[in-house]
């Protein structure tokens, strides 16, 4: 860059290096701080952007970076341009957060499976307690309301094929199977979201 263009000039027009840059820091001067900010900060932004995909992720990542430069600046030690410095400085912290991000995600997942994992168990031992609850509670129900209720859950008849096989109106079979459902859901309360699951209602 020319005198013209660079941002880093001394009053004779002389124009600042790295090293004159990075000591005016290092004594407390803002104004060259804020000048080095303002200088980079869209192109860095820019650079963390291309790795984040995320503009606000990337300008954090920049802000931070010359936060850091601004706490320490006393004990900082740059044996590379400024530019090269920045650069690198983004690029790791960029690298970080997707190191970060990428375990964040891995443990959602596994809290995820061993979630799943420890749920289903109790699923499958409720599912069978269920069936043995079931299966006692239909032996309970009154004979025709049971024959038909079997008729209907077992062997998947109809009304219409239950209601001429034993010889009764469609209406009939229709109520005798809503009391045997109604008496099971009470019976089987504590089982409700299974006895739903497992499909437990009439076939029309």
């Amino acid at each position: 860059m020319n005198g013209r263009s660079n941002p880093f000039v001394k009053p004779d027009d002389r124009s600042l290096t790295d090293q004159d840059i990075l000591r005016s820091i290092q004594q407390g001067d803002q104004r060259t701080y804020e000048t080095l900010f303002r200088h980079y900060y869209a192109s860095l932004c820019q650079y963390g952007f291309s790795f984040l995909k995320d503009w606000e992720d990337a300008e954090e990542i920049v802000q931070s970076v010359f936060v850091t430069i601004w706490e320490k600046r006393q004990s900082l030690t740059i044996e590379t341009s400024l530019k090269s410095y920045l650069y690198r400085a983004v690029h790791n912290r960029c690298l970080n957060r997707i190191k970060h991000l990428a375990i964040q995600a891995e443990y959602q997942q596994y809290k995820f499976a061993e979630a799943n994992a420890s749920e289903a168990p109790a699923q499958a031992l409720m599912a069978s307690e269920l069936s043995e609850r079931l299966q006692a509670a239909i032996q309970r129900l009154p004979e025709q309301c049971r024959l038909i209720f079997t008729m209907n859950r077992f062997e998947e008849l109809k009304y219409q094929e239950i209601a001429d096989r034993l010889g009764l109106s469609v209406k009939t079979v229709e109520n005798q199977i809503g009391k045997a459902l109604r008496i099971l859901r009470v019976e089987l309360a504590e089982y409700l979201p299974l006895f739903i699951l497992l499909g437990i209602h009439a076939y029309d």
